[in-house]
């Protein structure tokens, strides 16, 4: 095969080769803009405006041209088309044929006919004259279908019609026009057109005919400029595989996934790439030897699944890029990217708008939660935020898909965009491969049909009229649970909220939920749990990685040499992982602070983390054992504390999030805080270096009857109510005997609470609070702000709620001076 440079050719003067540009049946994407949609079809006219207008900003396009609406009517008319695909159709909607028969019918009629001869012409004279600007006798090329109403504002086509890739001379290059001509007839363009009320032949076919970039040789992938799961419009999404793109749109494959945030990405010292998540990208599409529109699906080997398809810097350009096109156009997009094997550039190849999450009401909020726990059976990449449930129906073959039942749950390999009629029907779908950018989850998405996707054994492990629950409600990933277990939904309006002086923030467990909440108008985080975070993405004790040769267990070992794949070393898997995961929750209320707390394991807690049970004590009392600060300057966690310090300190520094406030747990003597924060000091991660803020939990008793010398120490207090009840009261939070007595609104506490604040203030810091309390009863809320709380961090999904309880306490207080 005859190969060629892409950025050699990309904007070469059209006129040069072909004198007459084309005539009515040919436009160069370099002379095509957004605005020509009625002739060229919604994709080729973004070729050709990012062409012509970002090119300049380095964005580069695969150069070529677009066979115009003209020429498919040309065929039309020549063929007299129009008369039996009118009646197809007419036949359909009367019941007296099926979707699958009307559409081989009309696709027989393209298929058959041979282009008109001045149409096939320009397309010969204009592929001779491309393959001339490359200097090369013959190129390969992309041909992709482009529909006439597509990828507009409210409604996207992407999928519904053919692309052909590797296409290798003359008579290859026609063949593809007549079955992209085609696909605008395919069984699910039929029925979505259909659906939106579009008339069939008033939708024409553009073909958009490129140079072929050689991401068989590199690799490929999706990008959207705005999280598709929850509309966050801060960050890009960026899925990727080897060989070509297909297998990513189509979601055959399980793709790597990166997060980027925007607002940092254009400073060149920051590196804000919030996830970088390691697919298994088991296979690979890539050119067959000889053209005419010939590819292989292979293998990968071993190196490639275990190293990502992009280094940093590659991710961050294509970051970049997508902020620039997104300003362009004035709205959210949809993009797919592909990268040449021969001269490591990275190109766009296709930009539409995204038609989903840009279009949601943002002044509601729905929320779902289940109301029992459930024995998990499988995860995979979450597509939506809902839960649903019901029976399994296993479909293998797609020729199976007429068997399917309403109201069921699909099971499948994976969720081809021809499945589209079916997957309107499904209370939830769940598949082997796909990630959370492939066609199949943008359909779903659109559907509002709650999908897991990516599984890589649901149809293994899964069986027929088997009752599951899915839920999407707990993050990025989702789970599907054994058995219908009940959920409930609300809807929070979140449009007309009061304004407060007390500042309301939200307590964070799950990077990956972190996104779910950005439309809440929260003052930042008042609590993020750095031990959720260590226990649900990274699960290997800290001290395991510093100190392998200790861990003893031939399995602990195992599962650490899997999970710390692709990284230098266990040190640099926990600092890297850790570091993500906070960033990604201070990406979510960037620039607003968002309060990290160093972790808070029990010993028992850490005993349980893989490699855990060596490195830790057995303690008859772990509530009051060897946890929080005490943990943090001792030789038995020393090392480990240190790589917590150094992910602190690469998200903020590193990445950019300087939005990130350190908080030390269970400090019991000043004397404790001042070894804590020179261990902090000795790892560059120091009070104030970088402009760090350091606050401390005021949880013991020993914290309020000393506030004074504390406050010498720290930036800021969070009253933590859970442990500082306890503590007062005598009485184990985890006793179910004693719950009757923990109560937050004991006297002992309140006044206790009151007198810290009063204190506090007077030594010119600032106190919130972070424990369970507010969220749970209303009129405690009112007490914290009747004396002058400067914040309250809140559980998500108690905000609204506790927000109008303390407009009204504040309402109340306001009137009563």
């Amino acid at each position: 095969m005859q190969t060629h440079s892409i950025s050699a050719v990309q904007t070469p003067p059209a006129d040069a080769f072909l004198a007459d540009g084309g005539g009515p049946y040919i436009v160069w994407l370099e002379n095509a803009r957004k605005t020509d949609v009625a002739s060229v079809g919604g994709k080729n006219a973004s070729l050709g405006e990012m062409i012509s207008a970002l090119q300049h900003r380095g964005i580069r396009v695969p150069g070529g041209f677009a066979t115009t609406a003209n020429a498919y009517r040309a065929l039309v008319e020549a063929h007299d088309i129009r008369s039996p695909l009118n009646a197809s159709i007419e036949a359909f909607r009367a019941g007296q044929s099926t979707l699958q028969d009307t559409g081989e019918a009309i696709r027989r009629l393209f298929l058959d006919a041979d282009l008109p001869e001045d149409v096939a012409a320009a397309i010969r004279d204009a592929y001779r004259a491309l393959s001339r600007r490359s200097g090369k006798k013959e190129v390969a090329l992309a041909v992709r279908s482009s529909a006439t109403a597509e990828d507009l504002a409210d409604a996207s086509f992407a999928g519904q019609q053919e692309t052909f890739l590797n296409v290798l001379g003359e008579r290859a290059l026609l063949d593809a026009c007549r079955r992209c001509y085609a696909s605008l007839f395919t069984d699910r363009a039929i029925a979505y057109r259909e659906a939106k009320g579009f008339d069939h032949l008033d939708v024409a076919l553009s073909i958009g005919i490129q140079l072929m970039v050689r991401s068989d040789l590199a690799g490929a992938g999706v990008m959207f400029s705005i999280d598709p799961e929850t509309g966050f419009p801060d960050v890009a999404v960026i899925s990727a595989a080897w060989g070509l793109g297909e297998t990513v749109v189509q979601g055959s494959v399980d793709p790597d996934d990166y997060v980027v945030f925007k607002p940092l990405a254009m400073n060149g010292y920051c590196h804000p790439i919030v996830e970088k998540r390691l697919g298994e990208k088991a296979r690979k599409l890539i050119y067959a030897s000889g053209g005419s529109a010939r590819t292989n699906i292979v293998d990968t080997v071993s190196s490639e699944r275990s190293r990502f398809v992009l280094e940093d810097e590659e991710i961050l350009e294509l970051t970049r890029w997508a902020i620039i096109i997104e300003e362009h156009y004035g709205q959210p997009m949809d993009m797919e990217w592909a990268k040449d094997g021969e001269t490591g550039e990275l190109f766009i190849v296709q930009a539409r708008p995204e038609t989903v999450q840009s279009l949601r009401d943002t002044t509601t909020l729905r929320t779902y939660r289940l109301e029992r726990s459930g024995t998990p059976l499988l995860t995979g990449a979450a597509v939506g935020e809902a839960i649903a449930s019901g029976e399994v129906c296993l479909i293998r073959d797609p020729k199976d898909i007429v068997g399917f039942r309403d109201g069921a749950v699909l099971v499948a390999e994976m969720t081809d965009p021809d499945w589209v009629p079916v997957m309107k029907r499904a209370a939830g779908i769940i598949t082997d491969h796909g990630g959370a950018t492939s066609h199949a989850a943008i359909v779903s998405r659109e559907l509002g049909v709650p999908a897991i996707v990516g599984t890589g054994t649901a149809t293994q492990l899964l069986h027929e009229g088997q009752a599951v629950t899915l839920s999407c409600a707990e993050g990025d990933r989702g789970t599907v649970y054994d058995g219908e277990i009940p959920f409930r939904n609300e809807e929070l309006s979140i449009g007309e909220l009061p304004e407060v002086g007390t500042e309301l923030m939200v307590n964070v467990a799950s990077p990956s939920a972190a996104f779910r909440w950005w439309r809440l108008p929260s003052s930042g985080v008042g609590l993020a749990r750095m031990e959720f975070i260590i226990s649900n993405l990274i699960k290997v004790h800290p001290m395991a990685l510093v100190h392998p040769e200790q861990v003893r267990d031939a399995e602990a070992h195992r599962q650490i040499d899997a999970l710390t794949q692709g990284f230098p070393d266990g040190k640099a898997y926990f600092i890297e992982t850790l570091a993500r995961g906070i960033a990604r929750i201070a990406a979510a209320h960037y620039p607003k602070p968002v309060i990290v707390r160093l972790s808070d394991f029990k010993t028992n807690e850490y005993a349980h983390l893989i490699g855990g049970a060596g490195f830790e004590p057995t303690e008859e009392n772990p509530m009051l054992g060897f946890r929080g600060a005490s943990r943090y300057y001792d030789e038995r966690y020393r090392d480990g504390f240190g790589l917590e310090c150094r992910a602190l300190k690469r998200a903020r520094e590193h990445m950019g999030f300087k939005n990130i406030i350190a908080m030390v747990p269970f400090c019991r003597t000043p004397l404790e805080a001042d070894k804590v924060l020179a261990e902090m000091s000795r790892h560059g991660f120091g009070r104030h270096d970088e402009g760090l803020q350091v606050y401390m939990m005021c949880e013991i008793p020993s914290n309020v009857i000393l506030a004074e010398d504390f406050a010498a120490r720290f930036d800021g207090f969070s009253i933590g109510s859970n442990d500082l009840t306890q503590l007062l009261l005598g009485v184990d939070r985890d006793s179910a005997l004693l719950a009757p007595l923990f109560d937050e609104r004991n006297e002992a506490v309140t006044r206790t609470i009151a007198d810290v604040i009063q204190r506090a203030h007077a030594c010119g810091i600032k106190v919130g609070i972070c424990g369970q309390a507010p969220s749970d009863h209303p009129d405690f809320a009112a007490f914290l702000v009747d004396h002058g709380i400067d914040s309250i961090s809140l559980n998500p999904d108690s905000f609204v709620s506790t927000l109008l309880h303390v407009a009204k306490a504040e309402h109340t207080r306001s009137e009563g001076r």
